[in-house]
């Protein structure tokens, strides 16, 4: 089940809006303090703290990062598409990337943001049954350097043809002595160990790199005591953690976890939210063709998984505000638009999903009608019906997107 007790709790301190900064504060480090043995995910708090200098190989994986010679038209790179000024999240105002070698090939997903990933485990399905884990929005990558390698051979991304090409590319970059002095003299010579180190190199970098995991937020400097809320983010936070209102904080937890130096805003499960088709992803004018998330058809082995279908990665929301497009597929453009769908997507079908000719609304139409009961209608906000008042007016929704706006890192108190 996707429910869990964690997910019905509520954070009440945090609740009243008249609430000063001063105790707002103390309140929320209590609830850190009580929760904070829940967190889980993957241990790398000592990356976190570690110096600012990087390793070698994490300094050649930065190169790597940025090196579009790599790409098999010369002009596309990991950063193309994770852009460090926008939390490595993409900076497209399209839903997808093109790649291939003329840059013309349609992606099928929005680029993931790459941020605070560090935190996150191998795919596992935890003691109730919850998928967790993994990298890539349906989780099939068990390690960053495992993500990391699959955009040099994609035919809609960098497009190399094997993992030979990119090698011999590697051989000719301006830093290859730099890779050799780090993974031996003759790694060239064997291009199967070359790739493989290359994608290690990206995942130190990843793990290495403060931009990464910044902890440098407006919310990390209030819950540091070192800055206060305004009146409406801190309204916008009472409501994220509310389990009767926003109840952002099921999936997104505004509370530390033990692995890591300050709250992630992902419990790094997964979720069917029945967002609309995107009409302008070129592989959805097929219509028999469904992005099912865990269950295909990128990912194979959870085929069989019917209940899993229409399930995707919950991201972290951490420089949420700097995103130019949201959810799997790029439906959405702006966060007043997100939250105003978490909350008005089954009182108001009609705003978002297309009509039948009778003019019913057709409710989560980027799935097949039989996998349309996996989206989850049993968690707030999801609750309501049709006609039913939404759990958040509109006054409430700005406050909710002021708060997520704190969430960027790079503040300066």
């Amino acid at each position: 089940m996707r429910e869990r007790m964690k997910r019905t709790s509520s954070n009440p301190l945090l609740s009243r809006t008249t609430t000063t900064n001063c105790l707002a504060i103390a309140s929320f480090m209590l609830i850190g303090m009580a929760l904070s043995a829940c967190g889980g995910g993957g241990a790398d708090s000592a990356s976190a703290a570690a110096p600012n200098a990087m390793s070698p190989a994490a300094a050649v994986g930065e190169k790597i990062f940025k090196d579009t010679s790599l790409s098999a038209s010369g002009k596309m790179a990991c950063a193309t598409c994770h852009d460090p000024a926008l939390g490595h999240a993409s900076p497209f105002t399209t839903p997808v990337a093109f790649g291939g070698a003329n840059l013309d090939q349609a992606g099928t997903r929005l680029p993931p943001a790459l941020g605070y990933l560090r935190f996150n485990t191998a795919f596992h399905f935890e003691a109730d049954g919850t998928p967790t884990g993994g990298f890539t929005w349906d989780g099939r990558a068990d390690t960053l350097a495992d993500q990391a390698r699959r955009p040099f051979l994609s035919a809609n991304e960098m497009a190399n043809p094997d993992a030979t090409s990119v090698v011999a590319k590697l051989s000719k970059a301006t830093y290859a002595n730099e890779f050799m002095a780090v993974f031996g003299a003759d790694v060239f010579a064997n291009p199967a160990l070359a790739f493989d180190r290359a994608a290690l190199a990206l995942e130190r970098y990843q793990r290495e790199d403060p931009d990464f995991a910044a902890f440098s937020s407006k919310f990390d400097a209030f819950t540091a005591g070192k800055a206060k809320l305004s009146d409406a983010e801190l309204r916008g936070l009472a409501l994220f953690n509310r389990g009767d209102k926003g109840n952002c904080a099921a999936c997104h937890p505004s509370t530390k976890p033990a692995n890591a130096p300050g709250a992630l805003f992902t419990d790094f499960t997964f979720d069917s939210l029945g967002v609309p088709r995107n009409s302008s992803i070129a592989a959805n004018a097929d219509p028999s063709y469904f992005d099912l998330g865990l269950c295909g058809p990128t990912r194979a082995d959870l085929a069989a998984r019917s209940d899993l279908c229409g399930k995707f990665k919950v991201p972290s929301l951490r420089n949420v505000g700097l995103r130019k497009r949201f959810f799997h597929n790029g439906q959405f453009d702006s966060l007043e638009q997100v939250v105003r769908f978490y909350v008005t997507r089954d009182t108001d079908a009609g705003t978002w999903f297309p009509t039948d000719p009778l003019g019913n609304p057709v409710p989560y139409d980027d799935l097949p009608s039989a996998l349309r009961g996996n989206v989850n209608v049993t968690e707030v906000p999801y609750t309501r019906k049709a006609g039913d008042a939404p759990f958040l007016n509109e006054s409430e929704v700005q406050d909710l997107v002021a708060f997520l706006r704190t969430l960027t890192d790079g503040y300066t108190p």
